[in-house]
């Protein structure tokens, strides 16, 4: 671990690192306050708050599924340090559009940023991995990826709570300062030109044939198929929590935006400390070996996290603040939830992006991760879907947590299958 730490000192990874932190950062201090200032301030309807919620999520991913093929034929086509520039400037552009629509409170132009900042987030996403195996040594890409993976999740903890907390005229400002500083960051990523074997490609632009061949080209190949799948459903599991937490916190356990915000962080601490473990534990091996146990420990913390909310009885006149929240005796247990389920959660789904990386030639790694992201969001968009449907047809929030545990049970079959092809 001390070897991986040390890449945090080195211009081959660290601005990498910065530009990558500051914009998680700022999609979930943009996404948190959106959802906050909707859910608390706009609307008044626990049913129209969980739609919105899942809708949200759903339009933050729907450009994974639509320009994730593109996204990776430019990556492995260009100076993957050029194209990090280019879509740091963008950021800005975007994100002046989404401040003034959180200090008009226009929902329409909130979730058109938040389409566009899905967009950014598309075209950055296969950059952040697949320069990794160009910059660093085979030894240290399993370390890279799990820093890159814990600095990830810090910054959705550090964003969720700023965006959480600041009021939104405040929260306007924030998103485009950070914008900005992140395009500075941008600009000392060391170049990365295109491999060889990438020169003079032509680029398909038509996004649906792209992306079928892309997945197709990808999935035939039954390691990266079941590796593929596997962080698909981690991604699922993922988008339902992160749908669930502001209305499940407000109408399940009848507490305000500062205890959403509280989950969300011991969330993201959760899976910043699991990426990191299981770099220790594999001791810079990139193998799934652990990945089925992981994920079915998880399963089980997400069982005991729906049984303590079903028994949860909230008469307190008003939403609980989180100091009062805690002061509550089963307080405690669903936070211990919540860590177990993150900390597992981490340690099952990032020797899986490092395995990506690896097993295939550096010319093709942004595009097989490319692939890998237009199955995880069309995962992400059916997973929310089938939350807002389940939601409109009566099933409570908490009780949509019990699919998220059978789908653990389905994820160890898949990792443990990957791990099988992989001895």
């Amino acid at each position: 671990m001390q070897t991986s730490f040390r890449l945090l000192g080195q211009r081959r990874f660290l601005p990498l690192f910065v530009t990558q932190f500051l914009g998680a950062f700022n999609d979930n201090l943009y996404k948190m306050a959106m959802v906050v200032l909707v859910t608390y301030t706009i609307l008044n309807d626990p049913k129209l708050e969980a739609n919105f919620s899942a809708l949200a999520s759903g339009v933050f991913i729907l450009p994974f599924f639509l320009f994730s093929a593109i996204s990776g034929q430019l990556a492995d086509a260009m100076d993957k340090a050029r194209l990090i520039r280019i879509i740091k400037s963008a950021e800005i552009v975007i994100l002046i559009a989404g401040g003034i629509g959180l200090v008009t409170h226009s929902i329409p132009l909130l979730l058109v940023a938040l389409f566009a900042m899905g967009v950014h987030s598309t075209f950055f996403g296969p950059i952040k991995y697949a320069i990794l195996p160009q910059h660093l040594d085979m030894k240290h890409v399993l370390g890279g990826t799990g820093l890159v993976e814990a600095g990830t999740y810090i910054a959705i903890l550090l964003g969720t709570i700023v965006g959480g907390l600041l009021p939104s005229n405040w929260a306007a400002l924030a998103v485009l300062g950070v914008a900005i500083i992140g395009r500075i960051s941008g600009q000392f990523v060391p170049p990365a030109p295109p491999e060889t074997a990438n020169h003079g490609v032509k680029l398909d632009y038509n996004v649906f044939r792209a992306s079928w061949r892309l997945v197709r080209d990808t999935m035939h190949i039954p390691r990266l198929f079941m590796a593929i799948v596997a962080i698909s459903f981690f991604w699922g599991i993922g988008a339902i929590l992160a749908a669930q937490f502001p209305p499940l916190v407000k109408n399940a356990l009848g507490a305000d935006q500062s205890v959403a915000t509280l989950f969300m962080a011991v969330f993201s601490i959760g899976i910043a400390i699991g990426s990191v473990a299981i770099n220790r534990l594999l001791k810079e091996d990139v193998s799934a070996r652990y990945s089925p146990a992981a994920v079915i420990v998880m399963g089980l913390f997400v069982l005991d996290f729906w049984w303590t909310i079903k028994g949860w009885n909230h008469s307190h006149v008003g939403l609980y603040d989180w100091k009062e929240f805690l002061a509550i005796g089963r307080a405690d247990h669903l936070m211990i939830d919540l860590l177990g389920i993150s900390v597992f959660g981490g340690m099952f789904v990032v020797p899986l992006y490092a395995f990506l990386t690896t097993t295939v030639s550096k010319a093709d790694t942004a595009k097989t991760v490319a692939a890998n992201n237009i199955v995880n969001s069309g995962a992400m968009v059916v997973a929310v879907l089938s939350l807002g449907a389940m939601t409109s047809l009566g099933v409570t929030i908490e009780d949509t947590l019990v699919l998220i545990a059978a789908s653990c049970v389905v994820s160890a079959w898949i990792a443990w299958k990957l791990n099988k092809l992989c001895d």
